[in-house]
């Protein structure tokens, strides 16, 4: 069963408005301080704000993650990272008082209450293919028992007011090319300064040293978070993306767990299943093997350093896809219902831009396509080629210095907007 939707999250939203008040009130009279940052990400410890924690490292201004759970504490603490619960009085006043505030997904990352004043970065967490932010009719989707009523145009149009005013407290939204920058100036409604092209922080680890010690390094995490993997085996990730709290229609059938597995036999492979954080669906086969294991966020917080681990990806409208082609990594998609996705959440362009027009609409045609992709080094090399011709749309930079560049312009745009300061 799917943990979030819109309409569920958009409903607390619309009840916590009194907090959100309060907080602003609390950010009048809190001067922020001269140079304090805070991280937040709701993965954990990971992602683009890791990266860009550690290119900020050589110049350590005070700096503190803020956390929601004990792993992530544990996580931090064995990184030497100091961290806050976010949701404590503590997480609070250090949101009030950031100079820079750091985030991945939302404001939710840190003390979404106390944000107002500083100066925001939104680091997001992937190149969107599917429509994000005020491009999507889901974002503005509201609670089902007002759905159809004569109050819901009135609640979107609130909700809509929210998301305008949250977006225009972004100060720098990094983009990984000009073709990106305009889906995240159109979903988040900022201007061209806001949103410079620097690539994402959160790839750095796809670019940086050899791409053999990156493979070394990415299976032996690989191992460690799935102990009863065979180090010998090839592995193929499965990341279906988040369907918005709406069951997954790919979860396969008995017949279709069958021939996969029988695919990853003989071909001496283990299919790794990534559910979504914000989703789960069933993919378990209704039989004992160890081909098929789960890697999911309750094993690894952040899958992206892994990708150099892998020998294909399977996926349907995830931002992975984005990054394997990075390595490059030969990519199969499986999207049993494009045009309904279509038409709830939305695409940025056509979906056989980036799929092609051979994505498999069953898990019958995916094995197809996986065993001819496991037997022919020929077939293998068209699919990383075509991987390859993505990146070099989408990535204007492949140098593993992302993160230092979107320091630089967090350093350029603080030197030109310095807040009320306080006392530290």
């Amino acid at each position: 069963m799917a943990s979030f939707s819109f309409g569920a999250g958009n409903a607390r939203k619309l009840a916590t408005i009194p907090l959100y008040a309060a907080g602003r009130l609390l950010t009048l009279v809190v001067p922020r301080s001269r140079d304090e940052w805070v991280f937040g990400c709701a993965v954990g410890i990971g992602d683009g704000a890791l990266a860009l924690w550690d290119a900020m490292a050589a110049d350590a201004p005070p700096a503190v993650w803020l956390v929601a759970s004990d792993r992530e504490a544990r996580d931090a603490a064995a990184r030497g990272i100091p961290t806050v619960r976010k949701n404590s009085w503590r997480g609070l006043w250090r949101t009030a008082r950031a100079r820079v505030i750091v985030v991945t997904h939302g404001f939710g990352d840190v003390n979404r209450y106390a944000v107002t004043g500083a100066f925001v970065v939104q680091l997001w967490h992937g190149i969107p293919l599917k429509r994000i932010g005020l491009d999507s009719p889901e974002t503005l989707r509201v609670p089902g028992v007002v759905a159809g009523t004569p109050l819901a145009p009135v609640l979107r149009g609130l909700l809509r007011t929210m998301y305008r005013a949250a977006a225009r407290r972004i100060r720098v939204l990094p983009a990984a090319s000009h073709l990106v920058r305009g889906r995240l100036e159109s979903a988040f409604a900022l201007p061209d300064t806001a949103v410079p092209v620097t690539g994402d922080p959160r790839v750095d680890v796809l670019s940086q040293g050899a791409a053999a010690d990156r493979r070394v390094t990415a299976r032996a995490a690989i191992g460690h978070a799935v102990p009863r993997l065979d180090p010998a085996s090839r592995l193929v990730l499965y990341a279906p993306t988040w369907r918005d709290g709406a069951a997954d229609p790919a979860v396969p059938t008995a017949d279709e767990w069958t021939r996969i597995v029988d695919v990853l036999t003989r071909h001496d492979a283990t299919l790794l299943v990534r559910s979504h954080p914000l989703g789960a669906g069933e993919y378990t086969p209704p039989f004992a093997t160890d081909r098929v294991q789960s890697l999911g966020s309750d094993l690894v917080s952040d899958v992206t350093p892994l990708l150099p681990g892998m020998d294909a990806l399977v996926t349907d409208y995830s931002s992975l896809a984005f990054d394997a082609a990075l390595l490059p990594l030969p990519t199969l998609f499986l999207a049993p219902d494009v045009e309904e996705y279509a038409r709830r959440r939305g695409f940025y362009g056509a979906y056989r831009d980036v799929a092609g027009d051979d994505w498999s609409q069953d898990w019958t045609g995916a094995v197809a396509q996986l065993d001819a992709l496991l037997a022919d080094e020929a077939e293998r090399e068209r699919r990383t080629a075509r991987s390859r011709e993505l990146s070099a749309r989408v990535h204007a930079h492949r140098d593993g210095r992302n993160a230092e560049r979107v320091y630089l312009a967090i350093l350029a745009g603080t030197a030109h907007a310095r807040p009320r300061e306080g006392t530290r």
